[in-house]
């Protein structure tokens, strides 16, 4: 009953405010805004969207990495948990990548020497990444195991160790991700 009565009374401060003509923002939710009936309206926030590149192999790991993304508030995409059945897959692919904020490469033993998908994904965000501002945060490539660094992203850009604590590395990438969308959402206010 408790709950209830906790709940009627964040509503009415809400609306109260709402009555002000101000919108009611909580970081990390959404807005509650009063639409043109006057009724409380609710737009929740975009969560940053995060593709998750791997081979097959690694399998175990990436849905690890993805369910750690997920339980921290990120739109998570991989290909095991998103494509249906009948669907284009390489095109749907690309169409999740060129729509993420972030591309998660999950470098392993396996992952860089074997000819294939992944290969053909770090390659498409790659060249996604050089369209972005430079500065920019989009490419995040995360050690799964010991593993050398692929030229093409390892001289310019930082990488993560999942493999040697991997609640540490997630928390890395978790923080490199929200300043990030933190700083996008700063610029855009701006404009």
């Amino acid at each position: 009953m408790k709950s209830a009565a906790n709940d009627a009374e964040v509503l009415r401060l809400i609306r109260s405010v709402l009555r002000e003509g101000a919108p009611v923002v909580i970081d990390g939710v959404g807005a509650f805004f009063l639409n043109a009936n006057g009724d409380v309206g609710f737009q929740p926030e975009p969560r940053p969207r995060v593709f998750i590149a791997y081979a097959s192999e690694d399998e175990e790991p990436a849905g690890r990495l993805y369910r750690a993304l997920r339980r921290h508030g990120f739109s998570a995409w991989r290909d095991q948990e998103k494509l249906l059945p009948g669907q284009n897959w390489p095109r749907a692919i690309e169409r999740a990548i060129e729509r993420s904020d972030f591309f998660i490469a999950c470098l392993s033993k396996n992952s860089i020497i074997k000819r294939g998908y992944f290969q053909s994904e770090l390659r498409y965000a790659i060249d996604l990444a050089r369209r972005v501002p430079v500065g920019e945060i989009f490419v995040i490539p995360a050690h799964l195991d010991k593993c050398r660094m692929p030229a093409t992203i390892g001289d310019e850009t930082h990488y993560v160790d999942l493999f040697s604590d991997w609640e540490r590395g997630i928390a890395k990438v978790v923080r490199a991700m929200h300043r990030e969308a933190h700083r996008r959402q700063q610029q855009l206010e701006l404009v």
